[in-house]
């Protein structure tokens, strides 16, 4: 098993579903309108919405700001089943 968020911080900070601001990002793996795709320190993280789109972005200090409707965010397992049938499974189709 993973050990995420030992001595890791991340911050979610969402303003009222169109604006999302996420901290400690490590990469951002895919993104369209719909669906975006961040690899955090703290495991990978799903966002679906729609009109997504990047306000903001810096790799450099970890900081990633979302505008668009936002649906849902969670995070996918690495060991979760639903990853190749879910939201991966759809991006590799």
């Amino acid at each position: 098993m993973m050990d995420h968020g030992k001595n890791k911080r991340q911050e979610v900070k969402m303003l009222n579903r169109k604006l999302l601001e996420v901290s400690g990002v490590l990469n951002v793996e895919s993104f369209d309108s719909e669906e975006f795709l961040l690899e955090t320190e703290c495991g990978f993280m799903a966002i679906k919405g729609q009109n997504l789109h990047i306000k903001n972005l810096s790799l450099e200090q970890g900081l990633v700001a979302i505008e668009g409707y936002v649906h849902s965010l969670g995070y996918i397992d690495a060991n979760s089943q639903d990853k190749s049938k879910g939201f991966l499974g759809k991006l590799f189709k």
